[in-house]
């Protein structure tokens, strides 16, 4: 018998709706085992964050080897990395440990609007991890924070956008339509086999705290379980899509709410 099982590399949310939290409901939701490194610990409720206390890297380094010494990673899913020290040590990590699937969300700002990177991270992010990832999910303001260039507005600039986010030397790129506008919350994958649209019904919903973490984690914990590249990707896109139709089965907080994670089960 094996078991998959899928590592997140993330920070931590206090609140419990983003981060390592998320990550981890996300893979027992969809029947995986996760493991997890911290990188950075957050004060941080669903209206915003108050505190960001950065892990050492080398206990990051520490954290990556004790995992990866024992447990037979499937997967990994990169997420809040905070600062240019931990990039470095996961970078290293990954380059010792040799996971068959990375999935980098560049997570750079919370729901709430508060910014988890250090700018002086971004090119430490964009040159160091992201050509070590089998697919990236920026939403439409990451992508153009990746590429130091204007949120794209339409079809063509969101294609464009994630060709160019291909030349730093990934494998696909998935840009998130969660930010953009229309009855459809349109996601775009972007690889060298084409462009493949995935559209659902846009919800009317605040609670949509920990969407980004939850998306990129289906599709690590797919990934985990064997599944095709696309297939991964269709399904967590399926996936959280029926978790942010849920949310307001939720009463959490004051602010963003968290997604329905468990919505299969109650």
């Amino acid at each position: 018998m094996t078991t998959p099982i899928a590592l997140t590399i993330a920070g931590s949310d206090s609140s419990g709706g983003a981060g390592i939290q998320a990550d981890l409901k996300t893979f027992a939701a969809l029947g995986v085992y996760g493991a997890s490194v911290i990188t950075a610990l957050t004060a941080q409720n669903t209206t915003g964050v108050t505190g960001i206390h950065a892990v050492p890297a080398d206990f990051v380094t520490a954290q990556i080897d004790a995992v990866f010494s024992d447990l037979a990673v499937g997967a990994v899913k990169i997420g809040m990395v905070a600062q240019p020290d931990s990039i470095d040590a996961i970078a290293a990590g990954l380059t010792r440990w040799s996971p068959r699937h990375v999935v980098l969300d560049p997570v750079m700002v919370a729901t709430s609007g508060d910014r988890l990177l250090a700018a002086e991270a971004v090119e430490a992010l964009r040159t160091k991890l992201v050509p070590m990832a089998s697919v990236i999910t920026p939403n439409l303001p990451e992508a153009a924070a990746l590429l130091d260039t204007p949120i794209a507005t339409s079809e063509a600039e969101i294609e464009g956008q994630g060709r160019r986010l291909l030349a730093f030397g990934c494998r696909a790129v998935l840009i998130k339509g969660g930010h953009g506008q229309g009855a459809e919350s349109i996601d775009y994958l972007v690889s060298d086999e084409g462009v493949i649209a995935l559209s659902a019904p846009r919800v009317a919903t605040k609670n949509t705290h920990g969407t980004g973490c939850s998306l990129s984690s289906a599709v690590a914990a797919g990934l985990a379980k064997g599944e095709g590249f696309e297939q991964a990707v269709r399904n967590a896109k399926s996936w959280i899509s029926a978790a942010i139709a849920q949310a307001d089965r939720f009463a959490v907080g004051h602010g963003h709410g968290p997604v329905h994670h468990f919505h299969k089960f109650y």
